[in-house]
């Protein structure tokens, strides 16, 4: 009796194997580190590379390692001070082109990262990092509908003939059109019925004028709303990419706010800068006729000036503008209807299509380019005041043939492939913020307050854990003995999970892992108790172990697939902290049923298995 096949032993070892080669990762903690990552018409070049070394040298500044990887160039550090002054150099030797951000890296060794080994994320409240929660101005966006509804009514009725007085926004909200006759207005009511259903109506008459009054309707306004949330979103995304952050958290928050979590930063002002950007997207024609080699060499025709394509490409464009990005309502991927290659389907607002459609009349089989322009502020010191300065970046994202004339809906063809086209409507959509934003609530939280947090949140593991083995040692002896064991492989478990899931461990994350505790020696107490009444009644050592595993298992599955329903339904519907709690108390449910069964199970037979009239020390 009491005796497991070797397959188990096996399995169980190579469990144990697994997890503690996969949460080993975590004990190498972090270095200061300095991403630096360029920007989109800059290239981090070998040569660059070697004047960065030369200048960290020539200052004395040591670093750890140097080491490129898929944002750029990564440099470790000793110390958050010689980190920062390594970037005051680094910002001084490259420029603005390029990005530079604080960071704090894993300290992996190589053979562990070729093994695919990681430590699990750490949550702002541990690692330090920058916390702001933005607020959009809804109020801006309701605005900007209605004047658009404004713009395209006028359009409309022009169009249909439909004779008006005046149409005009209302400072308390909503759209107000004149007529001077009921039949007029009838009419208008008609098309506006057919052609802007969201448009809710009524009507009334004041000073001998027939009105029409209308209000964008709840749903619609809801959608449009949004539309302009996840636009900020991802322009927000987009910009917070240039920093290099390893996982940086930014979601909605309500139905208005925006939450942006980057751990491991420790330069908010540099943060700020980079979101606080305004850009925005220039239709222009390609001057065909000029010559780029004279441009290059400083010799540009007049009314033309040379820009640089993504692909770093030189075009001469014409320095009119045809047509700005705020005219742009929406900008959608998908496929050419004729031939079947990817395109851009584009969407103006009523007076940008009435501009856009008069001006690429004359310009049908010529080239036409989408120019995007990124304003940026830097902050910087100097002589120990801090100071901002400003500039522009300018590149062609896109260079199509124009196939006829431009109105309200057009497309932009030409695309290489899918994700080419799904990159530009993104661009198009994301170019600029949808809607004004504000800063609302901003913390930083340095790295010695997160390593205090760990610490103190560790301890707390800690002590628990020690209480708990002291006790189960005392009250059931060697059986205590093997639960702790057991509840230290529990623990190993739970980490190379949360590593290998590259989940982030937050200070309520910890509280999970310390219940898990609790919870873990829980199961053994049910077994060891199980095994004591059945030493009471008589029955053998062997009996008592086998009775006491057996019977106490369904008690043990019952308590843990419920509590393991409450943390799914706390992932389910909780938010930030309580899905951390959620994920860790779910994870540790799962290993304590293997340690706490199959694991002590497993020493237990190997104790006392197959020993006849053998004394349990329980």
């Amino acid at each position: 009796m009491n005796q497991y096949p070797l397959w188990k032993y096996l399995l169980i070892s190579l469990v144990l194997i697994v997890g503690a080669l996969y949460a080993l990762p975590n004990l190498y903690g972090t270095d200061p580190s300095i991403q630096v990552s360029p920007g989109r018409n800059a290239d981090l070049s070998q040569a660059k590379i070697d004047a960065v070394t030369s200048a960290l040298t020539a200052a004395d500044v040591d670093s750890k390692s140097i080491e490129e990887n898929a944002r750029g160039l990564m440099l470790r550090f000793n110390d958050t001070e010689t980190q920062s002054k390594a970037q005051e150099i680094i910002e001084k030797e490259l420029g603005r082109n390029f990005t530079t951000a604080l960071n704090l890296a894993p300290a992996t060794p190589e053979w562990l990262k070729g093994l695919g080994g990681q430590p699990m994320n750490l949550g702002l409240d541990l690692r330090g990092g920058v916390h702001i929660l933005m607020e959009v101005d809804m109020t801006t966006v309701k605005k900007q509908t209605e004047e658009r509804y404004v713009s395209e009514l006028r359009t409309k009725l022009r169009e249909s003939k439909v004779l008006y007085k005046t149409i005009s926004r209302n400072k308390e909200g909503g759209l107000l059109v004149r007529f001077k006759d009921d039949l007029t207005r009838t009419a208008a009511e008609d098309l506006i019925r057919s052609d802007f259903s969201e448009l809710e109506r009524t009507t009334s008459e004041k000073e001998g004028l027939f009105l029409l009054n209308m209000t964008v309707s709840e749903a619609s306004m809801r959608e449009t709303q949004k539309f302009a949330l996840q636009q900020n979103i991802t322009t927000l995304r987009n910009r917070v990419n240039e920093l290099g952050v390893a996982e940086p958290v930014i979601q909605q928050q309500g139905l208005d706010r925006i939450i942006i979590q980057l751990p491991g930063v420790q330069d908010p002002a540099k943060v700020k800068d980079i979101l606080g950007a305004t850009a925005t997207l220039e239709f222009r024609m390609v001057d065909e006729e000029g010559n780029v080699e004279q441009a290059l060499r400083g010799q540009s025709p007049i009314g033309s000036k040379l820009y640089k394509s993504r692909d770093g490409r030189d075009f001469l464009l014409k320095k009119k503008v045809m047509l700005t990005g705020h005219s742009i309502i929406d900008a959608t991927s998908g496929l050419e209807q004729d031939s079947g290659t990817p395109a851009v389907f584009i969407t103006l607002d009523g007076k940008g299509a009435r501009k856009f459609s008069r001006l690429t009349r004359d310009e049908i089989g010529h080239l036409q380019a989408v120019v995007f322009i990124e304003n940026k502020t830097e902050s910087y010191e100097e002589n120990g005041e801090v100071k901002k300065r400003k500039h522009t970046i300018e590149e062609i994202i896109n260079v199509a043939t124009i196939r006829g004339e431009l109105g309200k809906r057009f497309q932009i063809s030409g695309m290489d492939s899918t994700e080419e086209a799904q990159n530009l409507s993104l661009l198009l959509r994301a170019g600029a913020l949808a809607a004004p934003i504000e800063i609302i609530e901003e913390r930083t939280i340095g790295p010695s307050l997160g390593k205090d947090n760990i610490d103190k949140g560790f301890m707390s593991v800690k002590i628990g854990f020690f209480f708990v083995l002291i006790f189960m040692a005392i009250y059931y002896k060697v059986f205590g003995l093997v639960a702790g064991v057991a509840l230290t492989v529990n623990l190993v478990l739970v980490v190379a999970l949360l590593s290998l899931m590259q989940a982030t461990l937050t200070l309520p994350g910890i509280a999970g892992i310390v219940l898990t505790v609790g919870m873990a020696v829980d199961a053994n107490v049910l077994i060891f108790e199980r095994i004591r009444e059945e030493l009471r009644n008589g029955n053998s050592a062997q009996t008592a172990i086998s009775s006491g595993y057996d019977k106490a298992f369904s008690t043990i599955a019952d308590a843990n697939i419920t509590t393991l329903i409450a943390a799914i339904v706390l992932y389910g519907f909780g938010t930030g902290p309580i899905k951390g709690f959620a994920v860790t108390l779910a994870l540790g449910i799962i290993t304590s049923m293997f340690t706490a069964i199959m694991g002590s199970r497993a020493l237990i037979n190997l104790i006392y298995g197959g020993k006849k009239g053998a004394k349990l020390a329980i």
